[in-house]
């Protein structure tokens, strides 16, 4: 079989734009209400995002080695693979897969509620609404539906330097940017790792690495670059947002239906546009930012279960192509399904944690697969090396746990939920690579090791479920078959898998 070759026609301005189009989506209209309400960061929300900016940038620096190196179709799952391959690159897609499910039904619901705020006093039924938006884009995408090059961020950065400009000239009062008591510092350390998806989709550019020009300096300074316009962008309008909202309007932000940006755009009286007009356009523009993040995000799971897919780990029914619009249809089908079960939730705070959840285990991968490939491929070219190694890639391995673990020792329920729906996703998602196995030649070692990480899983998911099943079961019995599931798993993975492989 011949290898699709792909040309290399986007310069250094395509491959920022590409960055900038996937982060300037809806996050920025739908994640600032939890993160800004007076109960979590307030007016030092402006700082979280700072954080979350910087967050994002140590990342991205592993991803400038890894991109120049590696420029090919894949991103995340072809680095890893190149690195350990196995159960870790099926891991790393499948996260990769599921990050790109939520944020698609977190733009959903987004949609929904711009729409609704846009056609008020009318309401909407959001999830119902949220449903029909990726039904409707399915359809689309099965016929064809193509990407909307630099228009896109072209047109966000214009209507939200009009908004910044209206925000200072009219009706800004500066709040503070420092949290007063221990209680907003922890807010702000909160809101840091719900806002972390704001800034995650310039990753978009490694994704395009196959088609940029001169990869081994576009790729990071397009990265670099465009975390930096990104954290620029962010910060700039949420200190506009927070800045022109009554203080009350931060209290109790978080339950409000209505967008903190709305609300700002209420405020701002700017002369060249009648009291209500920008309402209106901020609400539509936020429309348009759902759509065009709804179909980015479709299309970055198409690729990636396209990927898994030929490599054995989704069904190879999903790489058929319809006969006459040459699009993969099943995949698109398979994927907005769970599209739809996500955003039937209608929770913006449950999917933003689950969705940076999901991303920054995968962002972990990234840093082990360069710590790796230094190690296993130290001739490999590498056109950009990652400033201060180690200390990077091990800093962006420690602030991971951190980042997640920050939200449950809090006890906030919506990270919870999340934490515990991701995890057990993460455990079946370790079930299904191992029952694959089952299905290769036969093998006693292969299959012992198969059935081993079956247990492992089973035994780790039964953990995660015991909250709820101890009502029909005793405690100690879920506990004991817990532990002998996973106990028993460990041993066969580990006394057989390296006679395998």
């Amino acid at each position: 079989m011949s290898k699709l070759k792909i040309g290399r026609e986007l310069g250094l301005f395509d491959a920022i734009m590409v960055g900038l189009g996937g982060g300037m989506g809806i996050e920025i209209f739908v994640l600032l209400n939890y993160a800004a309400d007076i109960q979590v960061a307030g007016s030092a929300v402006v700082l979280s995002l700072f954080l979350s900016g910087l967050t994002t940038l140590l990342y991205m620096l592993s991803y400038c080695e890894l991109g120049s190196a590696i420029p090919e179709v894949g991103g995340e799952y072809t680095y890893t693979k190149v690195a350990f391959g196995g159960v870790n690159a099926f891991l790393a897609g499948w996260l990769r897969w599921l990050s790109s499910l939520l944020g698609a039904a977190l733009a959903a619901i987004g949609f929904a509620i711009y729409l609704d705020a846009l056609i008020s006093p009318l309401s909407l039924n959001v999830p119902l609404t949220a449903a029909l938006i990726v039904i409707v884009l399915t359809v689309l995408e099965i016929l064809g539906l193509k990407e909307m090059g630099t228009i896109i961020p072209v047109s966000l950065i214009v209507t939200f330097t009009v908004f910044i400009a209206g925000g200072l000239l009219h009706g800004l009062t500066p709040k503070p940017l420092i949290p007063a008591t221990s209680q907003n510092l922890s807010g702000v350390f909160l809101a840091t790792i719900y806002t972390v998806p704001m800034f995650l989709g310039v990753r978009a550019i490694v994704a395009s690495g196959a088609r940029i020009k001169n990869p081994s300096k576009n790729i990071p300074r397009a990265l670099i670059l465009s975390a930096l316009i990104m954290m620029l962008i962010n910060c700039s309008v949420t200190y506009v947002a927070v800045g022109v909202v009554p203080p009350e309007t931060l209290a109790g932000l978080a339950g409000s239906p209505t967008p903190l940006l709305t609300l700002a755009a209420r405020t701002i009286k700017f002369p060249p546009l009648p009291i209500g007009i920008w309402e209106a356009l901020v609400n539509i523009v936020g429309i348009f930012a759902a759509v065009v993040s709804l179909t980015t995000a479709m299309m970055v799971q198409s690729s990636i279960a396209i990927g898994l897919s030929r490599d054995g780990y989704f069904p190879k029914a999903l790489l058929s192509f319809h006969k006459r619009f040459k699009t993969p249809f099943l995949v698109i089908i398979f994927n907005s399904l769970f599209t739809v079960l996500f955003a039937a939730t209608g929770i913006i705070v449950f999917l933003g944690y689950a969705a940076s959840f999901a991303s920054i285990l995968v962002f972990t991968f990234v840093n082990f697969s360069l710590m790796k490939l230094r190690e296993k491929s130290p001739h490999l070219e590498r056109p950009f090396r990652t400033p201060l190694y180690p200390l990077i890639p091990v800093a962006g391995i420690a602030v991971a746990p951190l980042l997640l673990a920050f939200p449950i020792v809090l006890g906030e329920e919506s990270a919870v939920s999340a934490f515990t729906l991701s995890v057990s996703l993460l455990v079946l998602a370790f079930m299904a690579y191992y029952v694959r196995m089952v299905g290769r030649e036969v093998d006693f070692d292969r299959l012992r090791v198969a059935l081993g990480g079956i247990s492992l899983g089973m035994g780790a998911l039964l953990a995660l479920l015991s909250p709820l099943l101890m009502s029909r079961f005793p405690l100690y019995i879920l506990v004991f078959v817990s532990a002998v599931s996973i106990l028993a798993g460990a041993l066969n993975i580990t006394v057989r898998a390296r006679k395998i492989f």
